[in-house]
């Protein structure tokens, strides 16, 4: 394999093809793969942001623009087949809590999201976020990873209405006789079995099979046309007035109510960066004594991407779970992630088509990426309800409480305490103590 590697040229010797057992060719699928898996957030993530009163079209460029600039700093300065696109619940804060509920102008809004960016990089450079990842034990990474899985599958099956509110048990089966959730279980079962006939690429072209098999029955529609225009970014630059003390609506970002957002932009991102930064790493062998290599630059490629994100109009910019049906696919090199980039470059001029993939169409990729990250429950101490608790609490919590960062503060919570009881108290990083009460904290005062 030395000779091999020794023989590779330009990006292939760059992001070490032969060490990882990869080629351009499974890069590519992977990349591919994890935009389809994600690319929802073109539409979505400008929707949710039009109710502040943002411009949608033009939010689609800021959208893209982030996830190409958090996507390519992932892949050639951290080298993780991650992809980065405006965070999903982050987008929500900001519309309907910072805007919505604070009354804060979405241009005030977004100076707090540029700062918080700015903070992050910092803490990024500095070694503080990668040693607080790093602090945490073996068996919660892997309740992350797990949990991230569950609440991924979760999100698919309810994207495709084959789980649906129920007022009585919060959840139940939905209707499995509408054209649409058919669709979708269709290409749960045809994808599972490409993947149980161990095809390469199986997710990928599950997603293809569905996409064409939603057109032939009428259930995706066909794109009006093919190619547009990208819209100009109207919000450029729009967060410096608020940043330099312009008032608007009477509002100051020099206040104690902004503090808060940053703060709440800080905490909710870097737990939502850290579980999944550790989830995928996971899942595609990347973590080295249980430590994340290199975590200090893939925390960096978040923190410039929301800071460019917010500077075009975007709210924050985080790494994306979705990335795990790339590494499902074969990604392993920061390559993948480049990959990703360059195909939410083309979705600015060809967004038309971003209309045959919808929730039907995903929710295959979703669940088998859910069941492959799922399978590191195994490798917790189940045995040890000191470990089993805390990782229990960690994955089901992600999941029961529909949010990443909370799940993972329900567990570390848990962890120290049956530490101590145990009296195995010095062997827990004096990280761990500390994020202790930081949770604490958040679950008094965060109305969490």
């Amino acid at each position: 394999m030395s000779n091999k590697g020794s023989n590779e040229k330009g990006l292939a010797r760059y992001f070490e093809f032969s060490k990882h057992g990869t080629s351009y060719r499974q890069e590519f699928i992977a990349g591919l793969t994890t935009f389809l898996a994600m690319a929802y957030i073109l539409a979505v993530n400008p929707l949710i942001l039009s109710e502040a009163g943002m411009d949608y079209q033009s939010t689609i460029t800021a959208t893209a623009i982030a996830a190409i600039v958090g996507s390519l700093v992932m892949g050639f300065f951290a080298k993780y087949p991650v992809a980065l696109a405006p965070g999903m619940g982050l987008n929500a804060f900001f519309t309907y809590a910072v805007v919505g509920g604070m009354g804060i102008p979405w241009q005030t809004a977004l100076a707090g999201v540029f700062v918080s960016g700015v903070i992050f990089l910092l803490l990024a450079l500095s070694g503080i976020r990668e040693t607080i990842i790093n602090a945490i034990p073996a068996g919660l990474k892997q309740a992350v990873s797990a949990g991230i899985g569950l609440f991924i599958a979760f999100v698919g099956l309810q994207g495709a209405g084959i789980i649906v509110d129920d007022g009585a048990t919060l959840v139940k089966l939905g209707d499995l006789g509408d054209p649409s959730t058919l669709l979708a279980l269709f290409g749960i079962v045809i994808t599972a079995i490409l993947m149980t006939l161990n095809i390469r690429g199986a997710i990928f072209i599950g997603i293809v099979i569905t996409a064409v098999a939603g057109m032939i029955f009428g259930l995706v529609e066909l794109p009006a046309s093919i190619i547009s225009i990208p819209p100009y970014p109207t919000a450029l630059g729009e967060f410096a007035g608020p940043l330099f003390g312009e008032v608007i609506d009477g509002v100051s970002f020099w206040s104690i109510e902004m503090l808060i957002v940053v703060l709440t932009f800080l905490f909710v991102d870097f737990f939502d960066t850290a579980g999944t930064l550790v989830g995928t790493a996971s899942q595609a062998g990347l973590l080295k004594d249980g430590k994340l290599p290199r975590a200090g630059r893939a925390l960096a490629a978040d923190s410039v991407a929301t800071i460019v994100g917010a500077a075009f109009g975007t709210s924050t910019t985080t790494s994306y779970v979705e990335s795990s049906a790339g590494i499902a696919a074969g990604g392993r090199t920061g390559f993948t992630a480049v990959v990703t980039a360059g195909f939410f470059f083309l979705a600015l001029f060809f967004s038309p088509l971003l209309s045959i993939i919808n929730s039907s169409v995903t929710a295959a990729a979703l669940v088998m990426v859910g069941v492959l990250m799922a399978s590191n429950l195994r490798l917790i101490e189940w045995d040890q309800f000191d470990e089993a608790v805390p990782a229990f609490v960690t994955a089901v919590g992600m999941l029961l409480t529909y949010s990443i960062s909370k799940g993972i503060a329900l567990g570390f919570v848990l962890y120290p305490v049956l530490k101590l009881v145990k009296g195995d108290g010095k062997k827990v990083h004096w990280i761990m103590y500390v994020m202790f009460f930081v949770f604490i904290a958040y679950f008094i005062w965060g109305k969490a």
